[in-house]
């Protein structure tokens, strides 16, 4: 039972504290749209999705107002799409426009899966789903795309790290009009995980049911509340009221999804507890960080500061629900961050820095942008050192960098909104 202390605290977490539902996302299985021509597949998927999706809108913020709760995305993830193109890999962004329109016809933020999995081998078909990325990316709004290139079982594909230097660089080169936003919807993994909420690497993995509701819960004020009420603790109670922390926020994710998956007639899926900040003060890792005892992020200990605070995190959640699962932990993506945002302009947080973080964060270098003239072989290197970091200690790393045409060091550049 819930106790009226329970629900003060809930209600304390949204208004003061930023706590939110940041996502719920549908995956959708697409392997029943594969017909024996690009157009039909397209035209296939697209009335599965709007089918399956019609009403994840409209159950999201029913559930939003039964529980006073900010549900702030509703997405779907779908079949990586490279899987169901193998005999017309040329034609792939018809399904990727396709899946555009189903997404604007639903309504949703955002639809993960125009993703190709090619760890330990590419073949020809997936070389050249892959080359299709960038005008994937350039000609929808709503479509995200990942490609996963290594594993901890499989060691690291450097034929397709040496290839997405060069996707990387066009696909911001084709939205150069829009500071290369293409980028910030493509993610390269190691070690992706089938049942991510998060975009831009979500996809629906091959080993999932038909339709499952996967939902991401944040709350990196709510932690950074909890800590900043405790100034004298020391090191074990403050991962202790991290834990009871995660254990709340896990609760009300766990409430949600199950009366979701309930309303939607799909199969429950996971809680993924992920500390993912947003650009308003308050609701910060880096913060959360500076408040656990450093002068700055990006300093010495911030690497072991966020050990301790992913450790505990994950451990809380853990305990409040038997479905935790995606990447759960803690998201360091530069420019969502306003923490990491003020420590990159104090030349505190650099590039190298924020590598040796990725060992012990949820996932790796994210929302970077770096200057336009930044080479694709620069880029393919900076994959494979994040992706040697995710092989070797056998977790979810990812790159998502974005080399902003006619931006050096020192420019800005705003992309507007979280992704």
């Amino acid at each position: 039972m819930i106790n009226n202390r329970e629900i003060i605290e809930t209600i304390n977490m949204v208004k003061k504290e930023h706590f939110d539902v940041r996502t719920i996302t549908m995956g959708i299985s697409l392997f029943s749209c594969i017909r024996e021509s690009a157009a039909k597949t397209a035209d296939a998927v697209y009335d599965l999705v709007t089918k399956r999706a019609e009403k994840i809108v409209e159950t999201g913020e029913t559930l939003s107002k039964k529980y006073g709760v900010p549900i702030v995305n509703k997405r779907v993830s779908v079949t990586p799409v490279s899987f169901l193109t193998a005999a017309f890999p040329d034609d792939s962004v018809l399904v990727a426009r396709a899946l555009d329109r189903a997404a604007k016809e639903v309504g949703i933020d955002f639809l993960g899966g125009y993703s190709a999995l090619v760890h330990k081998g590419m073949t020809d078909s997936e070389r050249r789903f892959i080359l299709s990325i960038p005008e994937a990316l350039a000609t929808t709004d709503k479509v995200c795309s990942s490609v996963n290139v290594g594993s901890t079982r499989s060691g690291i594909n450097l034929d397709a790290v040496g290839l997405m230097g060069k996707i990387i660089k066009k696909a911001a080169d084709l939205t150069r009009e829009r500071d290369g936003f293409g980028c910030a919807k493509l993610v390269v993994f190691c070690n992706a995980v089938e049942d991510n909420p998060f975009m831009a690497g979500a996809f629906h993995g091959v080993g999932e049911a038909d339709t499952v509701i996967n939902v991401g819960v944040s709350g990196p004020g709510v932690v950074h509340h909890a800590i900043k009420e405790m100034p004298d603790a020391n090191i074990t109670e403050l991962a202790e009221v991290i834990k009871k922390t995660a254990f709340k926020i896990t609760r009300v994710g766990q409430l949600i999804a199950r009366e979701a998956a309930q309303m939607l007639s799909a199969t429950l899926g996971i809680v993924d507890l992920s500390l993912a900040p947003t650009p308003v003060v308050g609701d910060s890792v880096a913060h959360v960080l500076e408040e656990i005892g450093l002068e700055r992020v990006g300093g010495h200990g911030t690497t072991a500061a966020l050990a301790l605070l992913n450790d505990a995190v994950k451990k809380g959640g853990t305990m409040a629900s038997s479905r935790v699962g995606g990447l759960s932990g803690a998201f360091i993506p530069v420019s969502e961050d306003i923490g990491m945002i003020n420590a990159a302009e104090d030349g505190t947080l650099t590039l190298s820095k924020l590598e040796a973080m990725t060992a012990v964060c949820s996932v790796g270098i994210d929302m970077v942008a770096v200057p336009g003239k930044t080479s694709a072989s620069s880029l393919s290197a900076l994959i494979a050192d994040e992706m040697a970091i995710g092989m070797v200690n056998n977790k979810t790393t990812a790159v998502r960098v974005i080399p902003v045409p006619g931006k050096d060091v020192g420019d800005f550049v705003e992309f507007g909104g979280l992704l």
